[in-house]
């Protein structure tokens, strides 16, 4: 009976061992054809295995996303089943390269007086998609102090050597003092605004802050005001306190009485995703006794001393993304603002509906956006002090 049992289980040892061994030997022997496009990626691209695969013979179990946030050379590995329905494993190398050069926000002149006391290298607009600092200087010789006119090169380097170069002339000028008496700025009328854009898939209202002053918020009801944003406030600069804006509380107290649906912006000095969040935390606990049925905006514009910020423009959407994610988690809709130019050259995939500014009659912005600045010279019955913000909003 034992040396029965035993042969039994000797020959079912053999039998899987056989098994196994066939297993392997059609593995060993699998054909495998694949052909492979080019495994160079530009850094921060969407890509997926399946679109490095030119040609293969089955399919891939698992069309897994490649990690594209960081240079330099990536091992990749994956399972796809054959013609014969065999399961291969299969490994490549890709490589994620930076391409794209620095971006320089300067025209072909910069004019200064000679009490200017600034850094002319800083000020400029000078940022990177992936680095946070890159290099950025300018190139031939020039004094604050003297003046005249200086032909000059701004110049922008990131660390995988992509350069980009800007001519300009630098105008160094004696201060004088203005004699001139200003022109009265070109407005528009909310009235004329609403009777051109009004549709029925679309609201007109107005943004507004301290800078508008005193508002009679009926009367801008009665104007035809549908929707209103409203500054909540800011940072005293970068790493400075937060402060309510002074006519937050009287502007959406007015605008809840009389019943005009509410949003909020604040002007954001995040320099990281902490700070992001941070702030949208300030926000919410500002905003527990309002009615607020807008969005809640992340307003970022300091393009005038973005190299103080050491951010890529990558790092730059991971913030705003941050502050969106934070306001959504309280139960609170999101929205990022930024202007067309920035949109289009800066900003990565914002996970969050747009609020575009674009002064222009019609805009030719050709991302979504779900709120369009169109003005800022708008005049309304119920705001005298200063012109007022005229946005629409789309159902």
């Amino acid at each position: 009976m034992k040396k029965r049992i035993i042969v039994m289980i000797i020959s079912t040892i053999i039998i899987l061992g056989i098994i196994y061994l066939i297993h392997w030997i059609r593995i060993w022997t699998a054909k495998i054809e694949i052909e492979l496009k080019d495994t160079e990626i530009e850094v921060y691209d969407n890509v997926q295995i399946k679109d490095l695969i030119k040609k293969i013979n089955g399919k891939v179990i698992e069309n897994k996303k490649i990690d594209t946030t960081k240079l330099g050379k990536q091992k990749i590995n994956f399972q796809y089943k054959n013609e014969d329905n065999i399961k291969i494993n299969y490994e490549f190398e890709v490589k994620i390269v930076d391409t794209t050069k620095p971006l320089i926000g300067l025209s072909n002149s910069l004019s200064i007086n000679t009490d200017y006391e600034g850094n002319l290298e800083k000020e400029v607009f000078c940022g990177d998609n992936y680095d946070d600092a890159p290099k950025c200087e300018i190139i031939g010789e020039y004094d604050t102090k003297i003046p005249g006119n200086y032909s000059l090169i701004y110049q922008a380097t990131d660390s995988s050597n992509n350069q980009v170069t800007q001519k300009f002339t630098l105008y160094v000028r004696e201060k004088k003092k203005t004699t001139t008496t200003p022109s009265k700025p070109i407005t528009q009328s909310f009235e004329e605004i609403k009777k051109k854009y009004k549709t029925k898939q679309n609201k007109i209202g107005i943004d507004i802050s301290h800078w508008q002053g005193e508002i009679d918020y009926e009367k801008i009801h009665e104007a035809g005001v549908e929707f209103a944003f409203i500054r909540i406030g800011s940072q005293k600069g970068i790493d400075g306190k937060y402060y309510l804006d002074e006519k937050f509380k009287e502007n959406i107290e007015g605008l809840n009485k009389i019943g005009i649906p509410v949003g909020i912006y604040f002007y954001s000095y995040a320099k990281n995703k902490k700070d992001a969040q941070k702030e949208a935390e300030w926000i919410i606990k500002k905003l527990k006794k309002y009615k607020i049925s807008l969005p809640i905006a992340f307003d970022w514009e300091n393009w005038y001393l973005y190299q103080e910020f050491n951010l890529s423009f990558y790092h730059l959407t991971e913030i705003a993304n941050t502050f969106v994610k934070t306001i959504e988690k309280k139960g609170y809709d999101a929205m990022v603002y930024s202007s067309k130019n920035y949109l289009e050259k800066v900003w990565y995939q914002i996970n969050s509906p747009i609020w575009l500014a674009h002064y222009t009659e019609k805009t030719n912005y050709e991302g979504k956006y779900k709120v369009w600045q169109m003005c800022d010279n708008g005049t309304i019955d119920g705001i005298t002090e200063n012109t007022v913000d005229i946005d629409i909003l789309y159902n």
